[in-house]
């Protein structure tokens, strides 16, 4: 669960600091209060990108920070250590991230910098966000799979598939390519087997060419390199040279060190200077004798190092390039050499992966077939809480005849809300309440079937009231048993099930506005006004009963 999140300069808000307690959190204000700007902190400590512009006016950054605690950090802990960074301490996680106006943002996990990526990896395994954008997203036949085969957990059998998938599709492309070639002429072939046999005759790795790299520079350089070193060896161990002096010092330094300690010690420094000098001198004396290249041997690295250049200019400035190119060469060679036979191959291959890739897609849809039945019968059961009393929803998987990237079978979600009417494809669904509310019931299960340990809701019960209002609010404190979840709402209802209680207030003047979050969970009477606003006057008498006798009943 979050236990502590920290915002500055975000959007309108200057500074909060806000504590969150287990459980069911509402989220409320007037409209335009700036509810979404705790919602917008999640989403950026999600790792989701936003643009400066979220920036509050007048600041040169923004900054969102949050503690987070687990019962089981393993998962979190495996996912920090694959990428280098420290592990939860006591099961608590620390995330931060700051925006700016003229730096790169940056991003702190466990108190330790971290890529915009990693933290984007890690958000999914803490939080998962619902808005109310949420059932639109059922008219896709895409995301209608999507939530099934989320309910299904399939994904290691459907990673699986599309490897294969994947790999037939690039074995279909270079047999369409093959075709459609033209066998080389003897010329062209003749043409390629000599840029293989230059780039051979280089021996591109990484080794040869670094260490050919070195042998340029020292070739330009010989004579200089070996005059220099050896006027440097005379400098230090000729007859009138450094060490020379030294051995004299060292002398005069030797008849008075018995007399003090400083004088002994000061000899020893002698002493130890002069091995080390004598040990810099037969450095430079061997570096003389390495770098005296003749002619010919200069001639020849110049000659080697025409050669690298040239391959570089043509494939690529790396030797990784110019061997993938080689690579590239060779291949063409190969199949050309026998197009026929080359395709033959490759038809092999295919029909092997055919071979793997129809059981995958038999146990793919098995499981989404099974997966189907429960996940309809849930989500049914949730819809006659929400007011669907003779509802119907199926979910059809049928099985695609072809390989497909749909993993080989397709899946369509039918709706209806009354009885004796038969179930259409929910893009059919006129009402934007009974959309909204199928979705709900669909995310409701799908997050019962889930571990994310934190939900956030952001409007979901839109285009819902009354009782259907009270049965969202009841759905919602379910999911927190064994969750901590968030919902902004408008819904009295909603909110008076909720165990904490956020209240978001805009403040303006004739000079700047601002954006601040309280708790109001254990104020009862703030509360109380708060819920009575909701249902339409915070003045009324009887809203203020009303929103008593809400409370009352989460009881």
């Amino acid at each position: 669960m979050i236990e502590f999140l920290k915002i500055s300069n975000l959007a309108l808000m200057d500074e909060a600091r806000v504590e969150f307690s287990e459980g069911f959190t509402a989220v409320t204000g007037e409209t335009g209060a700036g509810k979404s700007v705790m919602l917008g902190a999640l989403s950026l400590l999600a790792g989701n990108r936003r643009g400066r512009e979220i920036i509050r006016e007048g600041a040169d950054s923004c900054k969102v920070e949050a503690l987070i605690s687990f019962s089981d950090t393993s998962e979190i802990d495996a996912f920090l250590e694959k990428n280098g960074l420290r592990k939860c301490d006591d099961g608590s996680l620390v995330v931060s991230r700051v925006i700016s106006r003229e730096k790169s943002g940056r991003v702190f996990i466990n108190g330790t910098l971290a890529p915009l990526s990693a933290l984007a990896e890690l958000g999914p395994l803490w939080i998962d966000f619902h808005g109310p954008q949420e059932p639109q997203k059922l008219f896709s036949a895409k995301n209608q799979l999507l939530l099934l085969d989320n309910y299904c957990r399939n994904d290691a059998t459907r990673a699986e598939y599309m490897r294969l998938y994947s790999e037939r599709a690039r074995i279909l492309s270079e047999m369409e390519s093959l075709k459609n070639s033209k066998s080389l002429s003897a010329d062209e072939a003749e043409f390629i087997s000599s840029q293989i046999e230059a780039i051979d005759a280089v021996n591109p790795t990484d080794e040869s060419i670094s260490e050919l790299e070195r042998l340029s520079r020292i070739a330009e350089m010989s004579s200089q390199i070996v005059e220099n070193a050896g006027e440097i060896y005379e400098l230090l161990e000729g007859e009138n040279g450094a060490n020379a002096s030294i051995a004299r010092a060292k002398r005069l330094a030797d008849g008075i060190g018995a007399a003090d300690e400083a004088a002994e010690a000061l000899a020893r420094r002698l002493e130890d200077a002069a091995v080390e000098l004598s040990d810099v001198a037969e450095e430079y004396a061997r570096l003389a004798r390495s770098c005296d290249m003749d002619e010919s041997r200069i001639e020849d690295v110049r000659a080697k190092m025409s050669e690298w250049l040239a391959l570089s200019r043509k494939y690529g400035p790396t030797p990784e390039l110019v061997r993938k190119a080689r690579g590239e060469m060779a291949k063409r060679l190969e199949m050309q050499s026998d197009i026929g036979a080359s395709i033959r191959r490759l038809d092999k291959a295919e029909k092997e992966i055919l071979k793997k890739l129809s059981p995958l897609a038999d146990e793919i849809f098995e499981s989404r077939k099974r997966g189907a039945k429960a996940l309809a019968e849930a989500a049914e059961k949730m819809l006659s809480r929400l007011g669907f009393k003779n509802a119907s929803l199926k979910i059809e998987a049928a099985r695609a005849k072809e390989p497909s990237p749909d993993c080989g079978s397709t899946a369509e979600f039918m709706f209806t809300a009354n009885a004796g009417h038969r179930p259409q494809p929910l893009a059919k669904i006129a009402s934007s309440g009974e959309l909204a509310r199928v979705m709900l019931a669909l995310k409701t299960v799908l997050a019962e079937a889930d571990n994310t340990p934190v939900l956030v809701f952001d409007e979901v019960d839109a285009n819902v009231g009354g009782e259907i209002g009270m049965e969202v609010g009841k759905a919602l404190a379910g999911l927190s048993l064994k969750r901590q979840v968030f919902c902004v709402t408008h819904l009295p209802q909603v909110a008076a099930r909720a165990n904490g209680h956020l209240l978001v207030e805009k403040t303006q003047t004739k000079d700047s506005t601002s954006v601040r979050i309280s708790a109001i969970d254990a104020d009862r009477n703030r509360r109380i006004c708060e819920l009575a606003r909701m249902l339409g006057d915070r003045s009324s008498p009887s809203a203020l009963a009303h929103a008593e006798k809400l409370l009352e009943n989460r009881l």
